[in-house]
């Protein structure tokens, strides 16, 4: 593959896995995803095969050409069953495990032993949600040490949250980077962050809203920085959703939910999000009417630019008098996510 790496951050849902699915091929060759599985409270150790099996599934199929799986909220008692249900999918699929060095000891030998029997590699997921703890870079190593030298490992530097009120990020990032890049060879490096806002109602009030690509803007900093590394760093998002998305538990069996939605697109410095009914009288007319916002756009690519537009295209096209083709929560971040993906991939700079 050609030019750097792209890594989405994504859930093990039905919306995420299905956005995966519908790429294009060579748009999805150029993808190697994080996925995560949601926080499980209170689940039981002997019932965690089961309940993991219903996440993964879904996403190791689709994952062929690779990518890593994280438990990252898992709680303390459910460490070795996560552990024995996640290193089957590792060990017979496609996918890496991920530990960190804020994990316990008992997750990271966990991980570490799942990746010499996969023989495939490490994922080393280093989250730096505030300024650069020089402490951190001492556990990698640590990390590291114990791992040994015949496991490759790969570095995800995750950012978490890379908002408009986070201008230092790209300092921050540089700095740790600085300091981890030289603990060993690493296979791949990738520079993770999130800048879709967490959207509320009284933000969509107004129509149409904008936010910064900040994880964007921070990735563009570090590679211009000239370090050794920088040409070759990897990227990565959260993709149209905020970061503390992920860590929202499954509610089995809940119905109701807010009667509005969004409908997200991508461009060159900002995410766009529009307003969406998912219920109510009006809810065709104006969920078509906020398709149309987007598709009438000057920042819009055209219904061929991927299978995210061309939902976009259908969804502000089709008739009043039927709700077919509106949508609801899910096909709207499957469709916002299609969307981005492919067109982060089409921006990142080849060889």
């Amino acid at each position: 593959m050609s030019g750097p790496l792209y890594v989405p951050v994504l859930p093990t849902r039905p919306h995420a896995a299905a956005a995966f699915r519908r790429l294009w091929p060579d748009v999805r060759a150029a993808i190697r995803p994080l996925w995560n599985l949601p926080p499980l409270p209170g689940a039981a150790p002997e019932a965690l095969g089961t309940v993991v099996a219903q996440y993964v599934d879904r996403v190791s199929a689709v994952s062929r050409r690779g990518g890593w799986l994280d438990a990252p909220f898992g709680e303390d008692a459910q460490t070795a069953a996560l552990a024995e249900a996640l290193a089957l999918y590792c060990a017979w699929g496609w996918l890496l495990p991920v530990t960190g060095p804020e994990r316990t000891g008992a997750q990271q030998a966990a991980a570490v032993e799942t990746a010499r029997r996969c023989l495939r590699g490490l994922g080393v997921r280093v989250r730096v949600t505030g300024e650069w703890d020089g402490h951190l870079g001492e556990h990698v190593r640590d990390l590291l040490d114990r791992t040994g030298p015949e496991v490759p490992v790969d570095l995800l530097l995750d950012m978490g949250a890379v908002l408009d009120d986070r201008p230092d990020a790209g300092k921050e990032a540089l700095r740790a980077l600085d300091a981890l890049m030289p603990l060993t060879a690493w296979r791949n490096a990738v520079l993770l962050g999130g800048a879709f806002p967490r959207v509320t109602a009284d933000m969509v009030e107004q129509g149409r809203c904008e936010a910064g690509r900040a994880e964007w803007r921070m990735w563009h900093e570090v590679r211009a920085t000239g370090r050794a590394y920088a040409p070759l760093l990897g990227y990565g998002d959260y993709g149209v959703q905020s970061p503390n998305a992920l860590a929202q538990a499954p509610a089995p069996g809940r119905k109701g939910g807010p009667p509005w939605g969004v409908l997200r697109y991508t461009t060159g410095s900002t995410y766009l999000f529009v307003k969406t009914l998912t219920r109510g009288p009006d809810r065709i007319a104006v969920n078509r009417g906020a398709a149309r916002r987007i598709v009438e756009s000057p920042e819009f690519r055209g219904a061929g630019a991927g299978p995210g537009e061309e939902w976009l295209s259908d969804c502000a096209n089709g008739p009043l008098s039927t709700g077919e083709g509106v949508g609801g929560p899910t096909e709207w971040l499957r469709a916002g996510n299609l969307q981005h993906m492919t067109y982060v991939v089409r921006s990142l700079p080849g060889d």
